[in-house]
C-alpha cells in the first residue's frame, strides 16, 4: 500500500508564555520565562507556590460566541482556544462539515478541579447540592467532545492519555492514520490544566516540583546544574495536519513535515527514561533516517535532576560523536512542563523554528550540569537552516515518544 505524506499546515497556542502563536514564539526567541506566583488557588500553604499560567484569554471572544465558560474544566478552554487559532490559521472552517475531520487530543488526566469542585458541594451542601456538570466535565474526553461540539467540522474523536507524552502520542497517531490513507486532514495535540490543590500536592509530595518560590521565572532550569525538579504549568497546542496532495490542492501553506515516530514503554520499570535510546532510534528507522541527518533534537528536557540525565545519555547513545554537532533544545525553561500539552507545544516551537530559520535558546541554562555535556543552545537564540528534527516526550509511568519532522522539500 502506498503511504501518504503528511504535512503541518495549522497551528494553535496556548501557553504560559503566549497565548497565540505569535507571541509563543517571540517569547521562546527571547528566552522570556512565563512562570510566576500562582494565581488560580491559593497557595500559600503549599511547599510549591509557582507555575505557568495561560493569561489574559477571554474564551468568548475568540469563539465568537456565547459560551458557560463556569462549567467547562479549563484544559477543555484551553483545548477549544488552540482549536479556534489552528483552524483559522490552516484555513479550515470550524463551523461546518467539510467531509471528515478527526480530532486527536492528549489529554494527561480527569480535570481535577472538577473532581474538586463536586466533593467540596457535597460535603458541604450534601450529596443534591453537587452540581450537574461536574458528570461531563470530569470526564478525560470532555475537552475532545466539547470541541466538537462548538466545531461542527470535528466529527469523529480520540482521547489519549500518556501523561507529558499524550500532545506528542496524539500528534503522532493522527499522522499514521493519515499515512495509512484513512483521512486526508486531522486536528491533534494536547491539552492541560493540572494548576490545582490536589495536584500540586500530589506532585510536591512526589518530589515531582521546584521550589524555588522566591524567583519563579528562573526556577525552570533544563540541563543547568542547579536544577531542582520542573516546574509544572498548564497549555494547549493543536496542529492541523493533512496529506501533503490534499494540503497542495487547497494552495496553503505548509510549515513543516512529519517523517517518523515512535513510542517505547522504558526498558528498566525501576530507571524512568530508559526507553529513551529505543523510542529515538525506532522514529529515525521508521522516517528513514540516519543519526546524522538530524539538525536539531528539540528534547523532553524537563528541568528534572535524573531525567535530564538520562535523556543526554540517550542522545549520546544512538547519536554517538554526531550528539556533540547539533543542537539539543528544551523549551520547558520558557514554558514550563504543561504535562498533556508539551509535546504538541515543541512540535509547534520546531514549526515556528523551521519557517524563521532560528533555534530557540535553552532559557536560564547558565551553570553547565558536567553530567549535561551537549550543545544546549543556551540563553541565545541561533540563526541556522534547520532540516530534520528529532522531538522527544516522556510520561510519568514510563511512556516515552519520538517524532522526526522535517522542512518541506
Amino acid at each position: 500500500m502506498q503511504t501518504r505524506r503528511v504535512v503541518v499546515t495549522g497551528l494553535g497556542v496556548m501557553a504560559p508564555n503566549g497565548n497565540n502563536k505569535r507571541a509563543f514564539w517571540e517569547t521562546l526567541v527571547a528566552g522570556q520565562s512565563g512562570i510566576g506566583p500562582i494565581t488560580l488557588f491559593d497557595a500559600s500553604e503549599h511547599p510549591c507556590r509557582i507555575a505557568g499560567e495561560v493569561k489574559d484569554f477571554d474564551l468568548p471572544a475568540l469563539l465568537g460566541r456565547p459560551v458557560k465558560v463556569k462549567r467547562l474544566a479549563r484544559q477543555t478552554q484551553l483545548a477549544l482556544a488552540a482549536t479556534c487559532e489552528a483552524l483559522h490559521d490552516a484555513g479550515i472552517p470550524g463551523d461546518r462539515p467539510e467531509g471528515l475531520l478527526p480530532l486527536f487530543l492528549g489529554v494527561s488526566s480527569s480535570a481535577i478541579e472538577v473532581i474538586e469542585l463536586g466533593m467540596e458541594r457535597m460535603q458541604s451542601r450534601g450529596p443534591t447540592g453537587v452540581p450537574t456538570h461536574v458528570v461531563h466535565g470530569c470526564q478525560p474526553h470532555q475537552a475532545a467532545s466539547t470541541i466538537a461540539e462548538l466545531f461542527p467540522a470535528v466529527n469523529h474523536t480520540s482521547t489519549i492519555s500518556s501523561a507529558c507524552a499524550a500532545g506528542l502520542d496524539a500528534i503522532g497517531a493522527a499522522y499514521l492514520q493519515l499515512r495509512q490513507g484513512k483521512f486526508e486532514k486531522a486536528l491533534a495535540g494536547g491539552s492541560d490544566a493540572p494548576i490545582n490543590p490536589l495536584t500540586f500536592a500530589c506532585l510536591a509530595k512526589a518530589g515531582l516540583l521546584s521550589l524555588r518560590n522566591h524567583d519563579p521565572q528562573h526556577a525552570s532550569l533544563p540541563f543547568d546544574r542547579r536544577r531542582d525538579s520542573g516546574v509544572i504549568s498548564e497549555g494547549a497546542g493543536l496542529v492541523m495536519l493533512e496529506t501533503l496532495e490534499h494540503a497542495r490542492a487547497r494552495g496553503c501553506r505548509c510549515y513543516l513535515e512529519i517523517t517518523g515516530y515512535a513510542s517505547q514503554m522504558d526498558t528498566e520499570l525501576a530507571s524512568s527514561g530508559s526507553g529513551f535510546a529505543v523510542t529515538m532510534e525506532q522514529a529515525l528507522a521508521h522516517a528513514g533516517k540516519r543519526p546524522e541527518d538530524i539538525a536539531l533534537v528539540c528534547a523532553h528536557g524537563p528541568g528534572h535532576p535524573v531525567l535530564d540525565v538520562v535523556e543526554t545519555q540517550a542522545i549520546k547513545q544512538v547519536f554517538g560523536d554526531h550528539a556533540y554537532r547539533i543542537p539539543v533544545v528544551s523549551i520547558k525553561g520558557v514554558t514550563g512542563n504543561p504535562l498533556a500539552a508539551a509535546g504538541s507545544l515543541q512540535v509547534i516551537a520546531c514549526a515556528l523554528s523551521v519557517q524563521a530559520g532560528i533555534v530557540p535558546p535553552t532559557a536560564n541554562l547558565e551553570v553547565p550540569d558536567p553530567a549535561c555535556d551537549l550543545d544546549y543552545v543556551p540563553l541565545k537564540a541561533r540563526h541556522a537552516r534547520v532540516g530534520s528534527i528529532l522531538i522527544n516526550a516522556h510520561g510519568l509511568g514510563g511512556g516515552n515518544s519520538s517524532l522526526v519532522v522535517e522542512r518541506l522539500k
